[in-house]
C-alpha cells in the first residue's frame, strides 16, 4: 500500500490539508484571483494551491474521492505553478508547498526540531501538509459533502474549509502546547548560539583573557579578569599588562602552548589579595590556569581561562586538618600506651625506638616492652596489630597490657602465646597480631622465645656472625587452633639480638624475604650500644619520616663485662642431695659466700636466712634432685632453690599452733621480692632479691 496515500484518508490529514487549502485560497482572494482559478497571464490557470488545484480537478471530473486501496492509482502530480509574486523555475515541477511563501528553507527548517517547525507553519499549531498526499475534498460549490456531515447553505469552499481548520484546532491543542517548551529551548540555544565569541566569553563567570603573538600582546580581557586583577589595556604585551601571570610564572608556560599548539594546566595556583582591583578579593584565593593555543590564518595566540577553585582549596585544607589532628590523637593514644620508660635489666643493655608513619599514612598498632621477672630473668616483647588508627592502637594497648599481667605468672613463652591468643579473638575478631615472646635467663646464657607470626629474631655473636631464629613460629594472634611451641637461642656474653616490626623491612616492590637479608647484612656491621644500632639500622633500612608504615625496634645486648665490673657481677651454687644435713650445710655455704662478696652483716644475715628457709620448704615439699644459687648483680642480691617438683608454693596464714606453713611469710617479709615459677624440663624454682645499698 502506498504509505502517502493512505495516510492522506486519514481524517486529522484530511481537516490539517483542508485548513492549509482555505489559508491559500483567502491569501489568493486578497490578492485579487479567483477561487475557482484565473489566468496568470503565464497561460497557466492558477487555483488555491496544489492540494486545492486536485481537490477542484476531482470535484470537476465527478466530484468523487478517489479510490482508496492497495490499488488505487498515485495521484497526478500538479501543474507547475509558481507562487503569488514569482515565478516558476524552468524546467523544475511545481513543489506543492511552493505557494506558501513563509515555508522555511530546508536548512533552516532542519536547524529547527520539528514540532517547532510544525508551530510555527502557516495554518498555526496543527497544520502541515504533505508533499505527494491526496487531500479529502473539502465542502464547496460544485462539491459534496462529507459523509455524515451537511454542508451549510450558503457556505463557500473557504468557509468550509475555516469550519474544518477550527474543529482541528480544538483536537490538536493539546500537541501545540506540549512543543511550546521545544521552541523556548530552540529559542535560547540560536540566542546563544548567536552571540559571538568576545560576548559568550564576557557572560561566562570564570576569568578568561585572550593573548597573541610571541609578545603576547592583549586581545581580549573579560569583566570577571577585570574585577580580580583590574583592567587591562588592550594591545600591550603580557609581560608589563599582565604582571599577575609573571608572579605566577605562566609566561613560560604560555610560550610552551603556542609552540606546541597542545593545552596546559596548572592547578590550585595562589592568587594574593588584589586590594586596588575594584571588587577585588581581600583574602587570597586559588585559580587553576588553562592555556589553550588559538591558531587563525595570519596569526596564533593563546587563550586563558582561570576557574576559581578557593572553596575546593579550602575544603581539602580543612579536611587534611581534620586527618592532621586525628592521626596526632591516635600517635599520642599510641606513646600513651608504649612505655614511657623502658626498664633496665641488670644483665642486659636494652634500647628501644618507634617511629610512626609518615604524615600521610595512619598510624598503626606497632608495640614493645621490656619486663623484669625476677632472679635475673627478663622478658622482651614485640607486637604489630593489623590495621591502622585510633582502634588499632587501641587494640594494642590491651594486649600490650594483658602480656604484663601474664609475664607475671612467669609461665614460658608458648604458653603466654596461648593466652593472648584467646584474648585477643575476645577483644575483636576482626583485628589479628603478631608478636614475639622471648625471654632471657642470665643463669643459662640463652634466650628462650615463642613467635606468633612474627618476623624473625636476630642475634649477632660478639665475632659478628648473624643468627636468624626461623622455627618455633605459629600463626598470628586471634586466629585460634594453634598450639605454639617455645624455642631457644644462644645468648652469651658479648652477644646483641634485635626485635623489630615489619615496617623496618617490608618494601612494595620488593619481597620481605629479600628485607630479612638486608637486615642481616646491616646487623653484621652495627656496633656499639644499643641506642647507636638502632640508629645505624633506621639509617641502613632506609627509614625517614616521611616512611609509609610504622617501624619498632627493640635492641638489647648482654655485655661482656671486665675489670671493675665483673667484680659486681658473682654467681654460687650448691646442690643439696636432701636429708637432715641439706639445711645446715645450705646454712653454711650461704653465710661463707655472703662473707666473701663483702656484704654488710645485717644484709648476710639476711640473706642466710632467706636460703635457709627456702631449702627447708623444698625439703619438706619438694623432690631432689635440689640445688640452692646465690647471685649477685650490681643491684641486688638474688637466692634462689630449685627442685624436682612442679608444685608451686603459695603464702599463707598460718595459725599460732602451726608448726609449719610460715617460710614463704617470711621470706615474703624479709626480701624486696620473691615468686615461683616451673623451670622448662620439670620442678620448680622459688627465688627471692633484696637490694643492694647503693646500687645503681
Amino acid at each position: 500500500m502506498n504509505f502517502t496515500r493512505w495516510s492522506a484518508r486519514l481524517p486529522g490529514t484530511q481537516r490539517r490539508t483542508a485548513a492549509a487549502q482555505a489559508a491559500i485560497k483567502a491569501r489568493a482572494r486578497s490578492a485579487g484571483t479567483s477561487g475557482n482559478g484565473s489566468d496568470d497571464g503565464n497561460g497557466t490557470t492558477r487555483r488555491g494551491g496544489a492540494a486545492g488545484g486536485t481537490a477542484d480537478g476531482e470535484a470537476e471530473a465527478g466530484g468523487g474521492e478517489p479510490p482508496a486501496g492497495p490499488t488505487a492509482a498515485p495521484a497526478a502530480a500538479p501543474p507547475a505553478t509558481s507562487g503569488s509574486d514569482r515565478p516558476a523555475l524552468p524546467g523544475r515541477a511545481a513543489h506543492p508547498h511552493d505557494d506558501v511563501p513563509d515555508n522555511p528553507t530546508v536548512p533552516a527548517a532542519r536547524s529547527r526540531p520539528p514540532a517547532a517547525a510544525e508551530a510555527g507553519s502557516p495554518a498555526g499549531p496543527g497544520a502541515e501538509t504533505a508533499p505527494d498526499s491526496v487531500p479529502a475534498p473539502a465542502s464547496g460549490p460544485g462539491r459534496e459533502a462529507a459523509p455524515g456531515r451537511e454542508a451549510a447553505p450558503g457556505t463557500g469552499a473557504g468557509a468550509g474549509a475555516g469550519r474544518d481548520a477550527g474543529g482541528d484546532a480544538g483536537g490538536d491543542a493539546e500537541a501545540g502546547a506540549g512543543t511550546a517548551s521545544d521552541e523556548a529551548g530552540w529559542q535560547r540555544r540560536r540566542a546563544i548560539d548567536a552571540l559571538p565569541v568576545r560576548a559568550l566569553l564576557g557572560e561566562v563567570p570564570a576569568l578568561a583573557a585572550v593573548v597573541h603573538g610571541p609578545e603576547h600582546r592583549i586581545a581580549f580581557v573579560n569583566d570577571a579578569y577585570s574585577r580580580v586583577f583590574g583592567p587591562r589595556p588592550t594591545g600591550a604585551a603580557a609581560r608589563e599588562a599582565l604582571p599577575e601571570l609573571v608572579e605566577l610564572g605562566l609566561l613560560p608556560l604560555m610560550d610552551q602552548v603556542r609552540r606546541s599548539s597542545r593545552p596546559r594546566t596548572v592547578k590550585s595556583r595562589r592568587v594574593p589579595p588584589q586590594q586596588g582591583a575594584p571588587g577585588g578579593r581581600r583574602r587570597p584565593g586559588y585559580y587553576t590556569f588553562t592555556c589553550t593555543p588559538i591558531s587563525t590564518s595570519g596569526d596564533s595566540g593563546v587563550l586563558i581561562f582561570a576557574a576559581d577553585v578557593t572553596d575546593q582549596v579550602e575544603a581539602a585544607e580543612r579536611l587534611r586538618a581534620s586527618e592532621r589532628r586525628q592521626r596526632e590523637a591516635a600517635v599520642t593514644l599510641q606513646r600513651s600506651l608504649l612505655p614511657q620508660e623502658l626498664e633496665q635489666p641488670d644483665d642486659l643493655r636494652v634500647a628501644a625506638t618507634y617511629q610512626p608513619g609518615g604524615t600521610d599514612a595512619a598510624v598503626g598498632g606497632d608495640w614493645y616492652d621490656v619486663i623484669t621477672l625476677g632472679a635475673g630473668r627478663t622478658a622482651l616483647v614485640i607486637g604489630d596489630v593489623m590495621g591502622r588508627g585510633v582502634r588499632a592502637a587501641a587494640v594494642m594497648g590491651q594486649l600490650r597490657t594483658a602480656v604484663r599481667a601474664y609475664a607475671r605468672l612467669d609461665l614460658p613463652p608458648h604458653e603466654i602465646l596461648q593466652l593472648l591468643d584467646g584474648l585477643a579473638a575476645e577483644i575483636d575478631a576482626s583485628q589479628i597480631a603478631t608478636c614475639v615472646y622471648a625471654v632471657h635467663d642470665p643463669n643459662e646464657g640463652c634466650l628462650s622465645y615463642a613467635s606468633a607470626g612474627h618476623v624473625p629474631i636476630l642475634v649477632r655473636d660478639a665475632d659478628g656472625t648473624v643468627l636468624r631464629a626461623t622455627e618455633h613460629t605459629g600463626p598470628p594472634l586471634g586466629t585460634g587452633g594453634w598450639l605454639h611451641t617455645s624455642g631457644s637461642l644462644p645468648l652469651p656474653e658479648g652477644a646483641t639480638a634485635v626485635l623489630y616490626t615489619d615496617g623496618l623491612i617490608e618494601r612494595r616492590d620488593a619481597d620481605i624475604d629479600e628485607g630479612v637479608v638486608a637486615l642481616e647484612h646491616a646487623f653484621a656491621g652495627a656496633t656499639g650500644s644499643p641506642d647507636i644500632v638502632c640508629d645505624r639500622l633506621l639509617r641502613a633500612l632506609g627509614i625517614t619520616e616521611d616512611h609509609d608504615d610504622d617501624v619498632a625496634l627493640l635492641v638489647f645486648q648482654h655485655p661482656a663485662r671486665t675489670g671493675p665490673d665483673a667484680e659486681l657481677f658473682h654467681n654460687a651454687a650448691l646442690d643439696l642431695l636432701g636429708g637432715t644435713e641439706a639445711a645446715p650445710r645450705a646454712r653454711a655455704f650461704a653465710s661463707g659466700v655472703l662473707a666473701s662478696w663483702r656484704f654488710p652483716t645485717e644484709l648476710r644475715d639476711l640473706g642466710v636466712l632467706a636460703a635457709s628457709e627456702l631449702v627447708a620448704n623444698s625439703l619438706q615439699h619438694g623432690t631432689p634432685p635440689m640445688r640452692l644459687l646465690l647471685r649477685r648483680t650490681d643491684r641486688r642480691l638474688i637466692i634462689e632453690v630449685t627442685d624436682g617438683d612442679d608444685h608451686l608454693p603459695r603464702r599463707c596464714r598460718a595459725e599460732p599452733g602451726d608448726e609449719a606453713g610460715r617460710g614463704i611469710s617470711i621470706i615474703a617479709t624479709i626480701a624486696s621480692a620473691w615468686g615461683s615459677r616451673r623451670t622448662p624440663g620439670g620442678g620448680k624454682s622459688v627465688w627471692c632479691e633484696f637490694a643492694l645499698p647503693g646500687g645503681r
